[in-house]
């Protein structure tokens, strides 16, 4: 009865609308189911080199792409671009198709000019879509300007957009465009949030195992000699500060791992934990990562007399990772970091 009565109230709903008001959803409508099919942005920013304010952005395959009206404006190009305009003619852009300009031209430059269909993170876009090209064609084009500018083949009306070109060149000096774009967009951090969340992963368990002891006698043997501490192995209750001390260990262990293991820890009423944290580290790259720590602490306590001498030790050969974490770096991917010298 429910279900006739919405369907009764939705036909006289759609009865009271107008013929433009009907259109109107009908496009809405349609267009929604179009944009599913298209890559969306999942970050989005400025660009801003030298005097120009190119709008890029970051889509869900990690393609950087430079608005279509951001990459004209950027090759001195005027005019507010359009939805499509670009398109290919003969395999070329608009920004391309001069005969001056062949001579200068690669295959493989004419296969990237293929403008990028995209729903933008924010804004109406062009009726909810955006165009742009990869940003790393930018460059590209500007050195087939570049080029003919040298070569004297521009033609005058194109001699602006070799200027342009060559001052883009000049400031993009020693920058990489991706690597700009990643920093305009914000996705810089969220690159470094997934690897972070990637070593977590490897490191952290999902739920808790069978606790194994790892932090053994020897290590809080040392503690005590270090402090001058008079230790007694069949006295479980030690001082607070220890507990500081040992969080400090897994702080060096790999970034972000000790946060998530509190996160993750099981607590009582009164906020206590009620597993050990080692209970939730993997088998496979948690334990094992935190046993060859330890190993190395423990040598640089015998190597130590006293706990100020080991805590400079500590911070030379096992630094901590901070929350402003520097991640390594290899061919563009960051590195999850292995066993540390």
């Amino acid at each position: 009865m429910k279900d006739e009565k919405k369907v009764a109230a939705g036909i006289a709903r759609a009865q009271s609308l107008s013929k433009e008001e009907r259109s109107a959803i009908a496009r809405r409508a349609a267009l929604a189911r179009y944009n599913k099919d298209l890559p969306r942005a999942i970050a989005e920013g400025v660009l801003i080199i030298g005097d120009l304010r190119i709008a890029c952005a970051v889509l869900e395959d990690e393609t950087r792409v430079l608005t279509q009206e951001g990459f004209l404006t950027a090759i001195g190009r005027a005019g507010k671009a359009k939805g499509g305009e670009g398109a290919t003619v003969d395999g070329k852009p608009a920004f391309l198709r001069a005969k001056n300009l062949e001579p200068f031209i690669s295959n493989d430059l004419i296969a990237s000019t293929t403008p990028i269909e995209f729903v933008p993170l924010r804004g109406p876009g062009y009726q909810g879509r955006a165009f742009g090209y990869r940003a790393r064609l930018l460059p590209d084009v500007c050195w087939v300007y570049q080029d003919a500018m040298v070569a004297g083949k521009l033609l005058p009306n194109q001699e602006h957009i070799g200027r342009a070109a060559r001052d883009f060149l000049k400031a993009l000096t020693n920058h990489a465009i991706d690597d700009l774009v990643d920093l305009a967009t914000g996705f810089e951090d969220m690159r470094k949030r997934r690897a972070l969340n990637k070593i977590i992963d490897q490191y952290v368990e999902k739920s808790a195992r069978p606790w194994v002891k790892m932090f053994d006698l020897s290590f809080y043997r040392h503690i005590y000699r270090l402090n001058g501490w008079e230790f007694d192995p069949e006295n479980t209750a030690r001082p607070g500060v220890i507990g500081s001390w040992t969080n400090d260990i897994y702080d060096r262990l790999a970034p972000g791992v000790r946060q998530a293991l509190h996160d993750r820890v099981k607590r009582n009423a009164k906020g206590k934990p009620t597993q050990k944290l080692t209970q939730l580290l993997t088998p496979e790259d948690g334990k094992p990562a935190l046993e060859r720590l330890l190993e190395g602490v423990i040598l640089l306590m015998r190597m130590s007399t006293n706990w100020a001498e080991f805590k400079l030790k500590l911070d030379e050969y096992y630094p901590r990772y901070g929350d402003t974490l520097q991640l390594p770096l290899e061919g563009g991917v960051y590195r999850l970091p292995g066993p540390r010298a």
